[in-house]
This record gives structure tokens, C-alpha cells and sequence, in this order.
């Protein structure tokens, strides 16, 4: 290391006994500062990042100006509804308060590692009395005594090897890694609460489409009623009308199960009880969003998942520091000093003051292998963590290629839905007016119209799935966060852990 470590030693003992307190924690001062820090200096490994999203071709991003999501990004969807309810998870919701407790506790941590790099200050006032018989049975007296003892003790131990600033360096991270996990657990429910929401309203469009039907197959069965009653029809011409209409009547009520369970799922995000929660009825009537899908290095920095990984690959690597120091010995600087009187009236007085001070190295000579162990254990979780890092990395290219193949693939699969819906309801037509004029059985109006139906019903559902994808799209690209929040200067230029909503 460079550093001759006995000689300031030697140093530290020259000024405690030479030059008093004061100076000996002068000398402990500039050891520190012209010490070392064992183990790694923390550099982030590599990971591999493709130059470009493949599934980017053929889908249509936004304008080369909205190069990021920032801020409120649900706003993209232009629903002030959906935007009041965004606003209430961030304040209300559960799991993001549990998050975010666990942030305050890891920010404590910070500190509670940084009071070990200061001493440690105690004092102790005792007043006594005692009384004591001297002498034998005839010449025994008797003696009371007072004694009023003010004492402070000053204990201190050098961080001469770095063991303190990496296990602050650890914390630090930790606190930065326990910050970018807020950040992801409040992406995540606000991500759900959006898939939540244009499910729900998907299931309105369904409701409304079923009601409609359901109108429509009424008429159908009034009319093969009065058919059958002047001979035209057959009696299982009216069943089939009558089993048609039934079971949309029913499909139409199960569809109201779903957007119950919807509801309370969004009154639980928000953090209200589901009695005290409803949203009016409002058909999905949305398209996706452009949402700019940016570079592949970009994920790195804008997904707190993976901000979150490569904190705590940082607390692993520091920790490896802490391990390595326990090699080297403890050196403590101790002073204490006070007041000594056995009359109260000359306790706090001049000569009544006692002081020592002194140094303390303290080496462990064996201890089994422990320190060797804690070691490989240190450096077995950094590795564990390099790895989990890397795996985050993947699985956030994956996610979000996954969601650009979905939006793309789905907004080709709506066109052509679109069309089989038309044909669909081209041919229920002509089948109906072909069964009034007894070219055909109503068995073939049924089959037509059910097949319409589930045309329309997959149109809606394939909308639905949109709208969720676009979603899970901005969760894969971290939404309008940004990992150069985690560490932000202070007035003392230290670095500190910060939580910051979007």
C-alpha cells in the first residue's frame, strides 16, 4: 500500500503523551485521511446491449422530438379519469408504503455506519457515601467517607484499513438499491392499475355489445313467434331464437363477475375499501399510444429494476472490503478524563481534575478459518450479484421486445379483425333476410349471427390487449424514470441515497 503503518502508530503514541489529547486526535485525523481502504474499488461489469430493438421495425414510434417518457406517463393515454387514479396510487396505495418504509429504514442503515467513522463520546456522574468499621471490638471507629466522581471517556477507532467507509460505502448502496426498488414497485401497480383499468373498460364495450345484441335477437325472436303462429316458422325455429337470446343474455351477466373483481382490484391500488369504490359504466373507445421505445443502452439507466441490481452488485463488492479488513488489526484511540473530590464544594474545581489517554491495537491471532470464510462468502455474493445483474439486463431487453412484437402484431391482427368483423355482419344479414324469404333454415341465421358476435367480441378483446401491452411496454422501459436520481451531492459533497416519484 504504500504506507508505513507502525511508524504512525509510533506517531499516534508520540502525540497522546507528548503534545496531550487534543493533538493525539489531530494525528488520528490525518491517519485516517492518509489511510487506505482494503479490498476492490467497485467498477460496473459489462453487459451485453444490442445496438437496436428488433422488434422496433415495422412498429411506429413517436416523433423523433419525444425521444423519452417522462414524468406523469400515463398521460400519454389522454384519459383525465385514469389520470386522477394514477394520482391516487402514488399517494395511497399499500405496497408502495411498505416500499417506501423499507427505503427510510435502508436510509438509516446509511447513517447508522457513518457514526462509525466519528468517536464515540460517554460521560458518568457518581455521587457516593460509604461507611466502614476499622479496628478490633475495643478499639473499633468508625469511618464515613464521600466521593464525587465526574467522568468522560472518548473512544475511537481508526478506520485505518477502510473496514468503516466500505461498510458505509455498502449502505450507501444498499439505501440507492432499497430507492430504485420504490421507484419499481410504484411502476409496477401503476402499470396495473392501467392494465386493470382498459380491462375493465373493455368489458364495458362487451357489456354494451351483449345489451345490444341481446335487443336485437329480441326482435329476432318476436318475429320467428309470429311466424310459427301463422305456419311459416317450426316450433324449433323459436327454440333456437329463444336459446340464442338466452345465452347472450347470459354471457352479458357474466361479463359484469369480471368487472366487479376489476373494480375492487382498482379500489385496492388506490387504497380504498372496494364497497366505497365504483366506476360508471364507459365503453374502451382508446388506441395505443406512440410510445418512444428509444435505444437498447437507454434500459440500463431508465429501468429501476435494473438500477436496483447493479446498487446492491455495488453493497456486495464493498462488503468484500469489510471482509478483507478484518485481517488487519483495530487500532482505537481512548481518552477520559474528569473530576475526583471526596468534599461536594471541591468537585467541579481545577485540581479535583483526573485525565488519561491511550491507544489500543487489538489483532486476532486465530480464529479458525472465520475470517478466510467471510471472505469467500463476500466475494460469492458479488459474483452472485454480477450475475443477477446481468439476468435483469436480459430480461429487460426480452421484456420489452416482447411488448413491441405484441403492440406490432396486434395492431395488424386489429385490421384484419376489423374486416372479418364486417364480413361477419354482412353475412348475418343476408342469412336473416334469406330466412324471411324461406330460402334458408334459421339454424343458418343462428350460426351467422354467433359467428358476428364472436367476431365483435375478439375485436374488443384484441383492443383490450392493446392497450395492455402499450402498458407493459412503458414498465419495460422503465417509464419516465431516471437512475441519476439515486446519487445526488449535498452540501458536503457526499453522496447520498434519495427516493424521488416520477
Amino acid at each position: 500500500m504504500g504506507i508505513n503503518y507502525m511508524d504512525m502508530i509510533k506517531c499516534l503514541s508520540s502525540c497522546m503523551y507528548r503534545r496531550g489529547f487534543l493533538v493525539s486526535i489531530f494525528c488520528g485525523m490525518l491517519t485516517v485521511l492518509s489511510g487506505c481502504a482494503v479490498g476492490p474499488d467497485y467498477v460496473r461489469p459489462t453487459a451485453d446491449t444490442p445496438v437496436s430493438y428488433k422488434e422496433n421495425a415495422g412498429w411506429k414510434v413517436a416523433e423523433p422530438g419525444d425521444t423519452a417518457i417522462k414524468g406523469a406517463w400515463w398521460e400519454i393515454y389522454n384519459n383525465p379519469e385514469l389520470n386522477a387514479l394514477e394520482e391516487q396510487v402514488n399517494v395511497s396505495n399499500q405496497t408502495i408504503a411498505v416500499a417506501e418504509a423499507q427505503f427510510r429504514q435502508a436510509t438509516a442503515l446509511v447513517q447508522t455506519s457513518r457514526a462509525a467513522l466519528f468517536p464515540g463520546v460517554t460521560t458518568s456522574v457518581t455521587p457516593s457515601r460509604s461507611d466502614k468499621v476499622t479496628g478490633g471490638s475495643g478499639s473499633s471507629t468508625r469511618n464515613t467517607t464521600s466521593d464525587y466522581l465526574l467522568t468522560g471517556s472518548v473512544s475511537w477507532e481508526i478506520d485505518l484499513w477502510g473496514k468503516t467507509r466500505r461498510a458505509v460505502e455498502a449502505s450507501e448502496a444498499s439505501a440507492q438499491a432499497s430507492s430504485a426498488d420504490l421507484a419499481a414497485m410504484r411502476l409496477s401497480m401503476q402499470v396495473l392499475l392501467v392494465q386493470n383499468y382498459f380491462q375493465l373498460r373493455a368489458l364495458d364495450a362487451q357489456k354494451k355489445l351483449l345489451d345490444a345484441t341481446v335487443v336485437e335477437y329480441q326482435k329476432y325472436l318476436d318475429m320467428t313467434k309470429n311466424r310459427y303462429a301463422g305456419g311459416i316458422a317450426s316450433r324449433a325455429d323459436v327454440l333456437k331464437a329463444e336459446t340464442q337470446l338466452n345465452t347472450t343474455r347470459a354471457q352479458a351477466l357474466d361479463t359484469l363477475v369480471q368487472r366487479s373483481q376489476l373494480e375492487h382490484a382498482i379500489a385496492v391500488l388506490i387504497g380504498k375499501p372496494a364497497s366505497e369504490f365504483s366506476l360508471a359504466v364507459s365503453p374502451l373507445a382508446a388506441t395505443p399510444p406512440d410510445i418512444p421505445a428509444g435505444i437498447p443502452s437507454e434500459l440500463l439507466e431508465r429501468r429501476p429494476d435494473i438500477a436496483a441490481a447493479e446498487r446492491r452488485m455495488a453493497a456486495a463488492s464493498a462488503e468484500i472490503g469489510v471482509a478483507k479488513a478484518a485481517y488487519y488489526p483495530a487500532i482505537t484511540l481512548n481518552g477520559s478524563g474528569g473530576f475526583n473530590a471526596a468534599q461536594f464544594s471541591k468537585w467541579l474545581v481545577w485540581p479535583s481534575r483526573f485525565w488519561s489517554v491511550g491507544t489500543t491495537a487489538a489483532e486476532t491471532v486465530f480464529d479458525a478459518g472465520l475470517r478466510g470464510a467471510q471472505t469467500d462468502k463476500a466475494i460469492a455474493a458479488f459474483d452472485a450479484g454480477v450475475a443477477t445483474y446481468r439476468q435483469s439486463v436480459l430480461t429487460g431487453f426480452q421484456e420489452v421486445e416482447d411488448s413491441l412484437a405484441t403492440l406490432r402484431i396486434l395492431a395488424e391482427e386489429a385490421q384484419i379483425q376489423d374486416e372479418a368483423v364486417k364480413a361477419a355482419r354482412q353475412s348475418a344479414k343476408i342469412s336473416l333476410n334469406q330466412y324471411k324469404e324461406g330460402i334458408v333454415s334459421y339454424l343458418d341465421v343462428v350460426t351467422a349471427m354467433t359467428i358476428s358476435l364472436s367476431n365483435e367480441r375478439t375485436a374488443i378483446d384484441i383492443a383490450s390487449r392493446r392497450m395492455v401491452a402499450s402498458g407493459l411496454l412503458v414498465k419495460g422501459l422503465g417509464g419516465g424514470w431516471d437512475s441519476s436520481i439515486l446519487s445526488q451531492e449535498n452540501g458536503n459533497g457526499r453522496k447520498e441515497a434519495k427516493a424521488k416519484p416520477e
